[in-house]
């Protein structure tokens, strides 16, 4: 049966390479209550938007957030779990990826040395993986060997603090960690401390050395973080007050300073909301960013010079609460994992405006979180 899953599922994807000038495989993290539940597969075209499911990788636990290593051999999954081990931390999978049939396998799992692992980069040279932890507030650098598989942690920065908002800050919450293009500095995104922390990054070692931190609006809740291609300017996505902060970024020194501070809701909105993803277009003009509650995707235009943001449009998702999106490669679609109504809505971009259109495309998929994409060779 296992192979005649195997042969359908080469054969699909055949068929979309055939029919598409650079078909992707569409890899989506999520929520798994159930044992057939884990790391789903789609082919998508490029040239239609149309998805094809294609395999699952069930029996998971949470593989809530996933990233892929540069050479499309290899993914990486946060285990968004509690316990592991009988230890108060949680865990972090590696993964090989056959890319012609979309088929993962499990390599090896390390833990991460604090609870709730909720985001997960890769350096560009994917030597190490690194890893932030909400419960508790932490981060972390795993190994990465040339088979794959994970070593054990190698550096480890618990922070400490809290802020205003008594419900979500009474003590630290890392909710991303992003390393700039040029492999040197890494940013901890901590929602608990209303700071964005900076790290020096050994790219040989894989230590992260403390460095300073980025501090922003009381209560805003920093969750997600963008930086552009020329390393000149960084944005940070804001849960809880539904904001945008555009920072300048000092390359040379490592620092970063605020230069404006948006609304991601549409002016007059009163309904309970709270961001979840940010990311630039791949042509460097746009920048995107998603709102659970008003359930649509902000979209803005990136002032060449300056880095500042000028709102362009709230487009509907079509779902409930999207708590991730993506871009394709090829700038044509933007694909929304809408966790609540259990499904992913596809939205085409215009890349010379950046306004989103609405398509017929979409796909059931439980509690997606996280959607990674890869081209089909």
């Amino acid at each position: 049966m296992k192979n005649h899953l195997i042969l359908l599922a080469t054969y699909l994807i055949s068929q979309a390479v055939q029919l598409c000038a650079e078909p992707v495989l569409v890899l989506v993290g999520a929520y798994a209550n159930k044992p057939e539940e884990g790391i789903s597969v789609y082919t998508m075209c490029d040239k239609t938007g149309a998805i094809i499911p294609t395999t699952v990788l069930g029996g998971q636990k949470n593989p809530s957030f996933l990233e892929l290593h540069p050479n499309g051999k290899f993914v990486y999954a946060v285990n968004e779990i509690g316990n592991y081990e009988g230890e108060k931390q949680g865990a972090v999978s590696s993964y090989s990826l056959n890319p012609k049939t979309g088929q993962l396998k499990l390599l090896n799992q390390q833990p991460t040395k604090g609870s709730s692992p909720c985001h997960i980069s890769i350096d560009k040279e994917g030597k190490h993986a690194l890893v932030a932890n909400y419960g508790g507030g932490s981060v972390v650098s795993l190994p990465i060997h040339k088979d794959g598989t994970l070593g054990a942690p190698v550096s480890f920065h618990q922070h400490e603090g809290s802020s205003v908002n008594p419900a979500r800050q009474k003590g630290p919450h890392g909710h991303a960690i992003n390393l700039d293009p040029s492999n040197n500095y890494a940013f901890a995104s901590d929602l608990g401390l209303d700071k964005i922390l900076i790290y020096k990054f050994n790219a040989c070692s894989g230590i992260l050395t403390k460095h300073g931190h980025a501090s922003l609006a009381p209560g805003a809740g920093p969750r997600h973080f963008a930086i552009s291609q020329d390393s000149k300017f960084a944005y940070s996505l804001n849960e809880l007050h539904s904001t945008i902060t555009s920072l300048k970024f000092d390359a040379k020194k490592g620092k970063l300073s605020s230069i404006q501070t948006i609304s991601t809701l549409p002016t007059g909105y009163k309904g309970r909301n709270s961001t979840a993803e940010i990311r630039i277009h791949p042509n460097g003009k746009f920048l995107y960013s998603s709102n659970r509650g008003h359930d649509s995707i902000a979209v803005f235009k990136i002032h060449p010079k300056l880095g500042t943001l000028t709102p362009l449009q709230e487009q509907k998702t079509g779902g409930k609460t999207p708590r991730n999106f993506n871009i394709t490669p090829n700038g044509k679609f933007l694909l929304a994992a809408n966790q609540s109504s259990n499904d992913i809505t596809l939205l085409k971009i215009d890349t010379e405006t950046g306004l989103l259109t609405p398509t017929k495309h979409r796909v059931e998929t439980p509690r997606p979180v996280c959607i990674r994409f890869l081209k089909v060779q």
